[in-house]
């Protein structure tokens, strides 16, 4: 008899609590952080509510009692979730390069412990590659995984198939990426060797019909990138790598003078997007700090993820963005080029936003203060006073990276 009332109680317990957490309503609410979320102009201390996935409220002071987890942010900043716009993901076992091969990396164990939530894969696949792409990384990611679709049909293999004019089929291209809209944002253009404008030609062509940006790794031969912006790429088109300094490509800031060449302002003012692409080797200080003296600021902070890039200079997206503090900028201008910016570049506005009824993607990131250093792919080093840090990443509403488990336990706070 005595175990049946035990039983009949714990039941009773639990009937109440779930009763309870029923009646919550907010499933999280992220208290005391400093949001920035550039779409909305907010720039100040506010609490963020989530219920069913969703952003249901930002405002000031909401009552904790109305949540069933309480993550404290008190002395952090609260952002939408990151968009790196410029990676390497598709990942495989094979001798192919960024295209199934090894220098590729599958997104998670890289994107959310950097407060990434949104990442887009920058060429990996083509027309011909892209549904074993699709099949082996985009569909079990718990990260947001879009996609630039190579020009080149088997995507970014490596020579000689990057070379391969007659692989590079807009017709194609195209329809592969209006057959997916969901998920291909753009197509991509890059390693190509040869001096000759039919590449770009050709990827332009499939942005025509699928009525998508591209995006442009412009490569060996040296042609001019004044042509380049103002002859071949159209507004909302996106120049990647734009701080590299290579013998094989025509630089922003002029070599001999260390100034900002005359057209490179009024190209972005025509609306040509400039992304740092930082990546193994395509980020130079003795190119990004005169630009940016010069007021010639990036678009957005796409990374370059590979494996060589991880390991060396780049490493993450945090970095980056505190890479570029060390340049100068202030910490809105850095998160508002790696969420609402990006989102923009590739018309995905659902994104990038802490909108009430936007998916719920946030980062959670903490501001170190001290002496870092920072060096790009030539060994040149930078010195700066901050450094990003992520505390925690939710994905769709859920915490899915606590770095010093900020959240409460959703039991305790019943």
């Amino acid at each position: 008899m005595r175990r049946i009332s035990y039983l009949l109680l714990s039941g009773l317990i639990m009937l109440t609590q779930f009763a309870q957490a029923q009646t919550k309503t907010y499933s999280i609410l992220i208290k005391g952080g400093h949001v920035i979320d550039a779409r909305n102009n907010i720039n100040e201390i506010m609490d963020v509510a989530i219920q069913s996935g969703k952003i249901a409220a930002v405002a000031k002071n909401i009552d904790a009692s109305l949540a069933s987890q309480i993550v404290d942010a008190k002395g952090m900043y609260v952002t939408p979730g990151l968009i790196d716009l410029h990676a390497h993901l598709f990942a495989g076992t094979d001798d192919r390069g960024l295209s199934g091969g090894f220098s590729a990396l599958a997104p998670d164990p890289y994107t959310l412990r950097a407060g990434v939530t949104t990442v887009v894969d920058c060429g990996g696949a083509g027309w011909a590659s892209f549904d074993k792409f699709k099949s082996t990384i985009i569909d079990k990611s718990r990260t947001r995984v879009l996609s630039f679709l190579n020009i080149v049909g088997d995507g970014m293999r490596g020579d000689p198939y990057e070379q391969d004019i007659s692989d590079m089929d807009a017709k194609k291209t195209a329809e592969k990426a209006l057959a997916n809209k969901d998920i291909v944002v753009g197509f991509k253009l890059a390693h190509f060797a040869a001096a000759s404008w039919v590449p770009v030609e050709k990827v332009v062509a499939a942005g025509k019909l699928a009525d998508m940006p591209v995006i442009i790794d412009f490569g060996a031969g040296k042609l001019p990138i004044e042509d380049l912006f103002f002859k071949y790429l159209r507004p909302g088109d996106i120049f990647t790598h734009v701080y590299t300094e290579l013998e094989i490509r025509d630089p922003v800031v002029d070599l001999k003078t260390r100034k900002l060449r005359p057209f490179l302002i009024p190209a972005q003012k025509r609306g040509i997007i400039f992304d740092v692409g930082f990546g193994g080797g395509s980020f130079n200080f003795n190119q990004a700090i005169p630009a940016i003296k010069a007021g010639f600021l990036p678009n957005t902070m796409g990374t370059d993820l590979h494996t060589g890039s991880m390991n060396g200079a780049m490493k993450d997206q945090l970095n980056v963005l505190s890479i570029f503090l060390s340049m100068g900028m202030d910490i809105p201008s850095v998160i508002s080029r790696s969420t609402w910016a990006p989102a923009q570049a590739i018309k995905r506005e659902e994104l990038g936003h802490l909108s009430v009824g936007a998916g719920a993607d946030v980062a959670i990131l903490s501001v170190r203060d001290g002496k870092f250093g920072f060096r790009d792919i030539a060994g040149n080093r930078n010195e700066g006073k901050q450094k990003f840090e992520c505390e925690m990443t939710l994905r769709a509403g859920r915490i899915v990276y606590d770095l010093n488990a900020i959240a409460s336990n959703p039991e305790k706070s019943r």
